[in-house]
Formats: C-alpha cells, sequence, structure tokens
C-alpha cells in the first residue's frame, strides 16, 4: 500500500510536453544521491509509482502540477521532494518545482474507515433485536419432530433422511420414535420386513451412508445378518446386551452410536467377514429321488494359510498382486495396473488375489465373474454394487 502522495507545482519559461518534463526529472536526478535514490530504481522495486504531469500553456510559457506516490519512509520522502525541486531546466527552458503538500494517504484511509465505521454501527443499531422479542422466542416449547411415512413400502423415518448425508437404520416404528425424541432426525425402520431388506433401503444404501443400529439380543443380531448380505450397511452400532433400541436413554443411545464399529470389521467379528450365510426355507423341500435331493447349503469359511498371510505383508511397497489358486498356491505375480485385464484373460483357477493398490468396482466386478472368492488390497473404493460371490477386505481388517 503506497503511503503517500507529494504534489509539486510547476513553471516552465517555454513550451513543452509531458515527457520532456519526465524526461528532465530522470536525467537530472540520476546519479544525484547514488544508486539508492535512482528514480528507476525506485519505480523498478515499488518504492515509488508513476509520475503523473497535468500541464496548460499560458502565451509561451507552460504550467502545472506533478505527482509522485511514495512508498518511502518519511524522511526518505522527504528527501526525495527536495530532490524533485532542484530541477531547473527543461529542454532549453529555465524551470522551478514546488512542492505544494505531501497527503500521507493512509490518513485518507483511515478516514474513510471511521465514517464507513460509522454508519455499519448506525444500520447495526437500527436492526438491533428487541428483547422481549427474544425471550418470547426462546419460551417456546421446541417442536418436536413427527415420524413420516418414507418410499413405496411407507417406512417409518424421521424428516431429515433426504437432507442428510448418513442414515441410522432402525428395526422397528418404536424405534424411530425413541430416536425422535431425543433429536435424531436421519432416522428410518425396515418396517414389518424382518427377512428381507426393503427396496428403499436398498436404494438409500447406496447413496448415503448407513449405520445400522440394532437391538442387544438375538434377533438384532439375526437382522443384521440380513442386512449385511443384501444392503450396502458402512456401520454396525448395538444396544447394550439384552436391551431394545426403543427403551434406550439419550445416553444410552449417545453411547452405542459414538462405539459403531465398520461393518467390515463387524462381520469379522461375527465370523461371516469371508463367509456366505444361507437362510433356511420357510417351508419344507418337496420330496425328490435319492439322487436328486440337494445337500444343505454350508456356510462357506475361507481359510487363509500362514504362508499367503506371508506373501501379503511382503506385498507392502511393490504395487503387485499376487493370485492364489484353490490350494492357496501363488500362480501369477503381476503389476496392479495389470489386475484387471490378467482377471479377464482367466478361465478359473483363481480363489483369491491380494493386491498392493486399492480395490475398485471395475476390479471387484471381473473378480466376481472369473470366480475368484476373496480379494484382499491396501484400501477399498467406495464401491457403489456390491457382486456376489466375491468377498473384499483391506489388510488392515484382515492382519491387523
Amino acid at each position: 500500500m503506497l503511503k503517500y502522495l507529494l504534489r509539486f507545482k510547476i513553471d516552465v519559461h517555454g513550451r513543452v510536453d509531458k515527457h520532456d518534463i519526465i524526461g528532465a526529472i530522470f536525467g537530472q536526478t540520476e546519479g544525484l544521491l547514488g544508486e539508492d535514490f535512482d528514480l528507476r530504481e525506485l519505480q523498478d522495486k515499488g518504492r515509488i509509482g508513476r509520475i503523473i504531469v497535468n500541464i496548460s500553456y499560458k502565451g509561451s510559457k507552460t504550467t502545472g502540477e506533478l505527482e509522485i506516490p511514495s512508498n518511502l519512509s518519511r524522511p526518505e520522502t522527504a528527501v526525495l521532494a527536495a530532490m524533485i525541486e532542484t530541477i531547473d531546466k527543461v529542454g532549453p527552458y529555465d524551470s522551478k518545482i514546488e512542492l505544494l503538500e505531501i497527503k500521507d494517504l493512509r490518513l485518507e484511509k483511515l478516514g474513510r474507515i471511521v465514517e464507513r465505521a460509522k454508519e455499519i454501527l448506525e444500520n447495526w443499531r437500527e436492526k438491533a433485536p428487541d428483547a422481549r422479542e427474544v425471550l418470547k422466542e426462546v419460551s417456546k416449547p421446541p417442536k418436536k419432530p413427527e415420524i413420516v411415512e418414507y418410499g413405496p413400502e411407507k417406512l417409518p423415518a424421521g424428516p431429515g433422511i433426504d437432507t442428510s448425508d448418513t442414515i441410522i437404520l432402525v428395526e422397528g416404528r418404536a424405534d424411530v420414535q425413541n430416536l425422535l425424541r431425543y433429536g435424531y432426525t436421519n432416522v428410518i425402520a425396515m418396517g414389518g420386513a424382518k427377512e428381507k431388506v426393503p427396496e428403499t433401503i436398498k436404494k438409500l444404501s447406496q447413496k448415503k451412508k448407513v449405520v445400522a443400529f440394532v437391538d442387544g439380543d438375538r434377533g438384532g443380531e439375526l437382522i443384521l445378518k440380513t442386512l449385511l448380505h443384501e444392503a450396502k450397511i458402512d456401520y454396525v452400532a448395538r444396544a447394550p446386551p439384552g436391551k431394545e433400541v426403543e427403551d434406550l436413554t439419550s445416553r444410552e443411545i449417545t453411547s452405542a452410536l459414538k462405539e459403531m464399529v465398520p461393518a467390515q470389521k463387524y462381520m469379522k467379528k461375527l465370523g461371516i467377514q469371508i463367509a456366505e450365510e444361507r437362510a433356511p426355507p420357510e417351508k419344507p423341500p418337496t420330496p425328490k429321488k435319492p439322487d436328486e435331493v440337494e445337500k444343505p447349503v454350508k456356510e462357506e469359511i475361507i481359510e487363509i494359510p500362514k504362508e499367503a498371510v506371508d506373501i501379503a505383508r511382503d506385498l507392502k511397497g511393490t504395487l503387485e498382486a499376487v493370485l492364489f489358486d484353490e490350494k492357496w498356491k501363488p500362480v501369477k505375480r503381476v503389476p496392479v495396473r495389470e489386475l484387471y485385464n490378467t482377471l479377464e484373460s482367466l478361465d478359473g483357477g483363481v480363489k483369491a488375489v491380494f493386491m498392493d493398490g486399492i480395490i475398485t468396482q471395475r476390479v471387484l466386478d471381473v473378480a466376481a465373474r472369473k470366480g475368484v472368492k476373496l480379494i484382499v488390497g491396501v484400501k477399498a473404493q467406495k464401491i457403489g454394487v456390491r457382486p456376489e460371490g466375491v468377498k473384499f477386505f483391506t489388510f488392515n481388517e484382515l492382519f491387523g
């Protein structure tokens, strides 16, 4: 910010142009006080601004004013003014330059600030709230949020489902009512559905983060398993053992939500992190001939041998992927950037993939098509659709 503005009066005993006057100023001051006061150097460094000349003619004489902005100190500005006054020739004509004033630009700006501040303060006072109105507003009882019906299934929900990027998924209407009582408006229930996740919930889970908050009993655990298999659940929260969400106090709700864990970690805790469970049929199967009887579907648990774990830990920093067969023998090692094409070219025979890279939707999709059961990577991209048949985890989730 420029500090000062020097104004000079100039008289020349002859008719000259503006550039003649500026040329005389630079020419007659050059070297006068050494390099520290060379006008061209001062301009290049931003210590003084552009010299402005305004002139008029009276017969054969030239009169006018000069303006020189200065960012120098007060003593230096005074020296500059005195140096300009030493110029006594413009071209062949005698001249006289006299200082009229030195304006402190900061004081002018400060004056404008003071005046504007007064104006702002005056307007502020006019709009100041009435204390009685404030007290009246504060005294009003808070309006309690009410349950709404959400989606084609008319699921019980709070009014904040659409505006929040995270939703709390509970079991029933009473759970929603209890959470609304304590200010949680981003809550929705499965309604009467216990064995199947409503389509509305599945669609919401693709767009928002979902916290599954279920009862602390066996029923809550069974519902949670259904949710984890059929919808994209991000976090899991449980009521204290033996308690139901609809009966929790504000403190208990807050505590349970603070202790929520990532869904993948909870799946590992349940023993389903690399397992596939299927619910038993609702009615007995139709009798069949002995060779047609279907064997019961068992939970598939993938056990990772120590040798494979060691290979996984050695992958760090390599940007490579290792493909394992059904017997956990490494069959191929490729750069991560070639993993998709490698999987695409497979005809089967690969059970698992460990990769020093990010698990993407594209890699998951091709792995599912090629019969891969497990993918483990450094971290996972946000997955929109989880293909069936293939599980995925980070190294930290599985190996710590």
